[in-house]
Order: structure tokens, then C-alpha cells, then sequence
């Protein structure tokens, strides 16, 4: 049987595509009791459990080998659901070595009846670096080192062997768990003493994904622990010329690891590793800002009680405030300029290629992505303690104008879009006044405009588009006189209304062709009538005293022939 082949297509189809381990471990539950029903290899009946255990004599068909390998990927998959949920509940830390340990014992047996002869040499030693994996893990678990190095190399070296004996696509499978497997053996071997695994962890770090599984948290916690043991040494740092004592550990941690995070960003493969670190880089800051925020507010109370002749100079921990963001500020530029970058790239390949109906990027984009730049500036010359630094105020003032020359290269370039030709046109020469100020300006200032885009080319690129936009605005100019021939005119109205002009309307043979009004509108009609009878007021009633009965007078008579229903 392929093991590892069976083992990663079930993993894949059934939930640890998204790390759903409770799910897998479902599926190997009921995996296993279709097995044993179709082998009639059953544990008893509802009623009493007997025991049952796969021997060399009944290996007559390879699903028996399926059942102890569907027991010990179960056992697994539960280890690695407790090790999920172990974050916040620790107890269950033991119950996850106690799955795991029943994972190796079935691997172990797997191992045991795979060295029949009815087994293949393939299998058994498939079946040898799948025991040997899932011990390097308990022993990983464990923390023994040494033990779990030894298995996770031998499980290594089956794989290399088995990629090499087979063909390349065969191979690539096997390679694939080599590579999940180094990762482990290089964190051992620097727990064991090894220095220089340290570096290699680092470059495993950068590769698309980063690291997962087993390892990602551990390398995390590794790289902070590291950096806590150097901040011991660190007290102060330096920032345009002051320099500031650093009291709090996460600051020290965090500005230890900078130059570490920023030469990781700019060795990084892709674009999705890079915003991975960005967003990492920046989520450290925000912390170390924070500390010092709960540091910086009994620092206020006490400025406020100090004399007014030093109130003119910031503390040292405001000072500090301000630096860190800075660091915040500026790689959130970094990272939405990199994201321009990448938008850019998209905007030129669809320009090039328009055949594919998908949502691509647009220059609105882009516009945006510059407007948060220009709002990071200028809270960049709000910092505390920089106001008076005119060196300071003139780079962001030279880089505010880099990105706005930009910014108003790309409006431009949406109007192009709709034909606003005079806009663009428009704006296209503001682009050049604001890179004619950034040349004029950047002599002092040419070491720190470098990371920023090149308003050279910016000027090169509008100068064509200038050309460019003339010439569709004249062609443009020629198709509106050409479309405002009496035989071209199309009004707007149905054919109904308009069958004495001759007109070219495609419309007419399309599947939205125009005929009549519908529903109709509506039409003014006349109301119904309203009558008043206004003679009644001038008719004379004949008089009708004489037709009325005189009321006869009434006594003591008429009450009781009333009581008794007589009548005059």
C-alpha cells in the first residue's frame, strides 16, 4: 500500500486543508468502521466488546494494513486537535501526549506485520519513516532532542531514497515531506546546542507560508526568546542625533529585532510573504508603542508639576514615543508602497492583455494606496520633539511632494479612462511641477529620496502620455463630428415616433430593440362633471298649516286612555 500517498490525499479531502482536525479525525473513525465491516473483522457486537488484533496469517488482503494505519492516524489527528486546544486549556497537554504514544504504538505494529513476506519492499519502508515521523513527534513533544532528531533523520533519509528511486512525479510527494521534516530537525539540533541553526530557521522562516504546523509557534517563541537574552545588554539608542535610554524589555526585544525583520522584508520571496512580515513588523510595534504609552502617562503627570524654563524639550520616554512611530509610520509606507508597486505591475500587464473578464487592478486603486501615504506624512511632521527639526520637516516635505506628484499621475490617469481629456491634461502638468520642486530641492537630500520611486521616470512617463492623451483627444474630437451626421443621429426615441427621419440604428436588430413606449405615459383627460343645484335657494314652499292635526288638549283623561291603548 502507498502510505504516504493514502495518508496526505486523506488529510487533503478531509478538513487538514484548514487545519480541521477534528473533522479528519471523524473520517479515520468512520474509514475504519467500513473496514471492519466489509472484512466482517469486527470488535464483538452492541452488546459485548472482544478484542481483536491483525496477525501475519490473516494478511490476505491489504485493507487489514489500512485498518492499523487508519488506528494510528485517528490517534494523531486527536493529538494534534488537543494540541489546538491546549492553548488555553494546559491540562490537556497530557491527554496529547497519551494520543500520540497510542499513534506510535500502531505505527509500530504497522511496522511489525509489514515485515512479512506478503509485503512489498516499498511499503515496508514507507511503513518505517511513518513510524519513525510519528516518533520524532511524541520525542519532539517530550522535548528529548537527541531522540526525536534521530527520527526525524531517518524518516529524511527513507524519503530521499524513496524520491530517488522513483519517478518524478512519484517523487515529488515524498520531497514535499522531506521539506515539512527539516524545519524540525534544524529547531532540534539548535536546542541541542547547535548555533548556526539558528540562521537556517530564519531563511525557513521567509519562505511563502512561513513555517506550520508542529513548529510555527515554537520558532516564534524561539526568536524572542533569543532576542530577550541580547536586550540584557541594550540600554540606550540613538535617533537624529539624541540619544534616549531604553528601560522596557518589549522596546528592547522589538528594536533589537528590527534591522533582522526589515532585511527579512526585503529578502522575501513574494509579495504574500512580504505583507505577511509587514503585518508582523508592525503588529510587534504597536506593541512596543503600547508599553511605552503605560510608561509615558505618569510621565505627564509629573512634566505638568516641572518648571516651565524645560518645557520646551520632550522627555526621554515621549522622545522614545515618537521614534517608535516613526518606525510605525514609515513601514506603513514601505508597505503600502510595495503594494502600489505590485498594483502597478497588474495595471501594465492588463494593459498589455485586456482579453480576461476578471476583476483587475484600476488606477483608483493606486490613488487611494496614496492618500494613506500623504496622511502617514503628516502625522510624521506631527511627532512630538521634531517640530523643530527643519532637516526633518524638508524630507517629509520632499517626499510629500514625491507622492503627490503620483498621486496626481494616476488621477490623471482614471479621467484618461473616461475621455476627460482637458483634466488629464491638466493634472499631467501638475505631475511636473511637483517633480520639477522634489529635483530642485533634493540636494541635501539625495541619500534618503533613494527608497523612494524614481521621479525621473515619473517625468519620462508623462511626457509620453502628454503626447499620447493630444492624440486621442484629436481622434476623439474626429469620431463626435463623424457621429453627428444626420444619418448617425440616434435620439433616443422608439421607432414609433420616428418614422419619418432615416436613421442607421444598429439597436434595431439586437435583442434591446426600442418600438414603442412601454408601458405608455400617462395623458391628461377631462374629469368628471360635478353638478350644484343652485335654484333650491330661490323656490317658495306652498304653505302646509291646514294639513297638519291640531293636537287635542290633554288631562287627566288622555294620560289613562294612553295608559290603556285607547285612542281619540
Amino acid at each position: 500500500i502507498p502510505v504516504l500517498q493514502i495518508v496526505k490525499e486523506s488529510q487533503q479531502q478531509h478538513g487538514l486543508r484548514h487545519g480541521d482536525f477534528q473533522r479528519y479525525r471523524g473520517y479515520c473513525s468512520r474509514r475504519l468502521r467500513r473496514l471492519r465491516k466489509t472484512l466482517n473483522f469486527k470488535m464483538g457486537n452492541r452488546h459485548k466488546f472482544t478484542g481483536k488484533k491483525v496477525t501475519e496469517e490473516i494478511l490476505s488482503d491489504n485493507r487489514y494494513l489500512l485498518l492499523i494505519l487508519m488506528d494510528a492516524e485517528r490517534a494523531w489527528s486527536y493529538a494534534m486537535q488537543l494540541k489546538q486546544e491546549a492553548n488555553t486549556e494546559p491540562r490537556k497537554r497530557f491527554h496529547l501526549l497519551s494520543r500520540l504514544r497510542k499513534a506510535v504504538k500502531h505505527a509500530e505494529e504497522l511496522e511489525r506485520l509489514c515485515e512479512s513476506n506478503r509485503v512489498d519492499a516499498k511499503t515496508k519502508l514507507e511503513a518505517q519513516a511513518y513510524m519513525a515521523y510519528l516518533t520524532g513527534m511524541l520525542r519532539f513533544e517530550h522535548q528529548e532532542w537527541k531522540a526525536a532528531m534521530e527520527a526525524f533523520n531517518k524518516c529524511k533519509t527513507i524519503y530521499e531514497k524513496l524520491a530517488n528511486a522513483f519517478t518524478e512525479e512519484q517523487a515529488v510527494l515524498y520531497n514535499q515531506r522531506v521539506e515539512e521534516i527539516s524545519p524540525n530537525i534544524r529547531y532540534c539540533a539548535y536546542n541541542i546546542g547547535d548555533q548556526s541553526a539558528m540562521n537556517e530557521l530564519m531563511q525557513m522562516r521567509l519562505r511563502s507560508g512561513g513555517t506550520e504546523g508542529l513548529l510555527a509557534e515554537k520558532l516564534e517563541a524561539l526568536i524572542t526568546q533569543t532576542r530577550a537574552k541580547q536586550a540584557a545588554t541594550m540600554s540606550e539608542v540613538e535617533w537624529r542625533g539624541r540619544t534616549v535610554p531604553v528601560k522596557i524589555d518589549k522596546v528592547r526585544i522589538f528594536l533589537l529585532g528590527l534591522a533582522d525583520n526589515e532585511a527579512a522584508i526585503v529578502q522575501a520571496e513574494n509579495e504574500e510573504t512580504k505583507e505577511r512580515l509587514f503585518e508582523s513588523l508592525l503588529s510587534e510595534c504597536r506593541d512596543a508603542i503600547q508599553a511605552v504609552r503605560e510608561d509615558l502617562k505618569p510621565d505627564q503627570k509629573q512634566r505638568e508639576h516641572s518648571l516651565e524654563g524645560d518645557s520646551g524639550k520632550v522627555s526621554n520616554i515621549q522622545y522614545l514615543h515618537s521614534y517608535l512611530t516613526y518606525i510605525k509610520l514609515s513601514t506603513a509606507i514601505k508597505r503600502n508602497e510595495s503594494m502600489a508597486k505590485s498594483l502597478q505591475k497588474a495595471l501594465l500587464q492588463q494593459q498589455r492583455s485586456e482579453e480576461d473578464g476578471k476583476r483587475t487592478a484600476r488606477p483608483q486603486d493606486l490613488i487611494r494606496l496614496y492618500d494613506i501615504i500623504l496622511q502617514n506624512l503628516v502625522e510624521l511632521t506631527q511627532l512630538p520633539g521634531l517640530e523643530e527639526d527643519k532637516n526633518f520637516q524638508k524630507e517629509i516635505g520632499l517626499k510629500t511632494l514625491v507622492y503627490k506628484a503620483y498621486r496626481c499621475f494616476f488621477i490623471a490617469q482614471s479621467y484618461v479612462l473616461v475621455k476627460k481629456w482637458s483634466e488629464a491634461l491638466v493634472l499631467y502638468e501638475r505631475v511636473l511641477k511637483y517633480a520639477g520642486e522634489v529635483q530642485s530641492g533634493a540636494g541635501a537630500f539625495t541619500n534618503s529620496l533613494k527608497e523612494l520611486p524614481d521621479v525621473q521616470d515619473l517625468i519620462t512617463q508623462v511626457n509620453a502620455e502628454k503626447y499620447s492623451l493630444q492624440a486621442a483627444a484629436i481622434l476623439d474630437a474626429n469620431d463626435n463630428h463623424e457621429t453627428e451626421s444626420p444619418s448617425h443621429v440616434k435620439d433616443g426615441k422608439p421607432l414609433s415616433e420616428r418614422f419619418e427621419t432615416f436613421c442607421l440604428d444598429p439597436s434595431l436588430v439586437s435583442k434591446q430593440v426600442s418600438l414603442v413606449h412601454f408601458p405608455p405615459g400617462f395623458q391628461p383627460i377631462p374629469c368628471k362633471p360635478l353638478f350644484f343645484d343652485l335654484a333650491l335657494n330661490h323656490v317658495a314652499f306652498p304653505p302646509l298649516e291646514d294639513k297638519v292635526e291640531q293636537k287635542a288638549k290633554s288631562g287627566l283623561t288622555g294620560y289613562i286612555k294612553g295608559i290603556f291603548g285607547f285612542k281619540s
